[in-house]
């Protein structure tokens, strides 16, 4: 709005967006303000629309300033937070009794219409919870910016939403929940308490196992209740959510669990059998060698 002073007045303003903050827009508004009251007498609305682009251009995260402020919200005092304008990405380190996560978030050009990216830098959790990390983070992501391939029945509209605090809430909350959560079966915590300890062998009694519903257990630990009953057409339930247990080293139907364990059963029976016999045999030898 131009005053009737104008150009010896500066230019009113209201500055309005889609993807920016009202608090960003609020303090732009002022800034913008401050910068017109030292070019009165010359024409504003051309400086106006080229400082603000400049503004912009040389922050590219200010789209995404309100998220930000909440992932900070999330970080304990040991973890770290770096934003890099020229580079338009968010590094984040997250630390939990010694186990970390760091990651480079990069914002698209198109944000927040694209999906953020996730790729990690340092890790010492074990490979599975890395990659587990860093896909599903990626993949939550995506689910802001991309509408369901088989929507649900009376599902609304899909409507694309920012994905940066999507994907890094749930790196930070993981991190911050692991190190201290206890194996589903034997109660005992997941990770040892130094990380130097970790292991990473993936066939090893210890080594942690996650499951779908997001619970986890120690690879011998889990083994053992599966395989053992009862079994039922529902399958194995997650003794921490009683969801069914889904996982990749673990595909074989109740039935032919059931059938396994029967099977294991009567060998360990007739096993058995064959050490009683040789037993009470060398006992009728051990007599008749006492009686001659």
């Amino acid at each position: 709005m131009y005053p009737a002073e104008y150009p010896h007045s500066p230019i009113l303003m209201e500055l309005k967006s889609k993807t920016l903050a009202p608090k960003l827009l609020e303090g732009l508004t002022n800034v913008t303000e401050k910068e017109c009251k030292k070019v009165l007498g010359k024409p504003q609305a051309l400086f106006v629309v080229k400082f603000i682009s400049k503004f912009i251009d040389e922050n590219p995260l200010c789209c995404c300033s309100d998220e930000i402020a909440k992932v900070k919200s999330l970080l304990g005092p040991d973890d770290v937070l770096k934003l890099s304008q020229k580079s338009s990405t968010v590094t984040i380190t997250v630390s939990k009794e010694g186990y970390n996560l760091s990651c480079k978030v990069t914002i698209p050009d198109n944000y927040p219409q694209d999906r953020v990216d996730v790729e990690a830098s340092n890790c010492n959790f074990p490979r599975v919870f890395r990659v587990w990390f860093v896909e599903n983070s990626k993949e939550l992501a995506r689910r802001c910016v991309e509408a369901p391939l088989k929507p649900k029945p009376n599902q609304p509209p899909f409507i694309a939403k920012p994905s940066l605090e999507a994907a890094v809430v749930f790196l930070v909350n993981s991190v911050q929940r692991y190190p201290l959560e206890p194996c589903q079966i034997c109660r005992q915590r997941l990770f040892p308490p130094d990380p130097t300890n970790v292991i990473h062998n993936e066939k090893a009694a210890a080594h942690v196992e996650r499951v779908y519903c997001g619970h986890a257990y120690h690879h011998d630990c889990l083994i053992l209740y599966l395989k053992s009953p009862p079994f039922t057409k529902e399958g194995k339930k997650c003794p921490g959510c009683g969801n069914r247990i889904y996982h990749e080293k673990w595909k074989v139907t109740p039935e032919l669990a059931e059938a396994r364990w029967a099977s294991e059963q009567a060998k360990a029976r007739e096993l058995g059998d064959v050490v009683d016999f040789v037993r009470d045999l060398n006992l009728e030898e051990h007599k008749e060698h006492l009686v001659n």
